[in-house]
């Protein structure tokens, strides 16, 4: 980390299609090697497959509720004290609670063997929608890790 200066957060540009950053977002997590071209067609595809199971309801809004309950509030973070080293539990800033959300949805969608990417990312958005699915289990573990540590938030500075 540098000593020097933070470095400062630039504006995420709205994506073409749905003009607006969160899909932007999404995009940039699920692309590998630069391929943003390659990382469209699975983002928007998988919105088309979600538009194709449920057209009464739009897309856009049912990524923003998938990761609204995939968001984790509080998780632990190691603090040393005097030679120990406990896990400490902290709330999660914003930025961090959507960073983690989109990537556990973009990794348990591609540990689906066996299926396209779109049609992994669409089924894994969708239980994440319904408040099931593997990064809801993921947020209700990091969840229950801060509750079992709750003795040591004194340690918080």
């Amino acid at each position: 980390m540098s000593r020097r200066r933070r470095a400062v957060k630039r504006p995420l540009v709205e994506d073409a299609k749905f003009h607006s950053p969160l899909v932007t977002r999404l995009v940039n997590t699920v692309m590998i090697g630069g391929k943003k071209t390659t990382a469209q067609r699975i983002v928007y595809g998988a919105f088309d497959e979600i538009a194709a199971k449920n057209p009464n309801t739009n897309p856009l809004e049912i990524l923003q509720r998938a990761v609204d309950n995939a968001k984790p509030r509080l998780e632990v973070k190691p603090r040393r004290v005097g030679g120990a080293t406990y896990q400490v539990p902290m709330e999660v800033p914003v930025d961090r609670q959507l960073s983690l959300a989109m990537r556990w949805l973009v990794d348990f969608a591609d540990a689906r063997k066996g299926q396209a990417m779109k049609e992994a990312l669409a089924a894994e958005i969708m239980e994440a929608f319904q408040g099931q699915g593997n990064a809801i289990r993921k947020r209700d573990e990091v969840h229950k890790m801060a509750q079992a540590n709750k003795a040591f938030a004194h340690f918080r500075w």
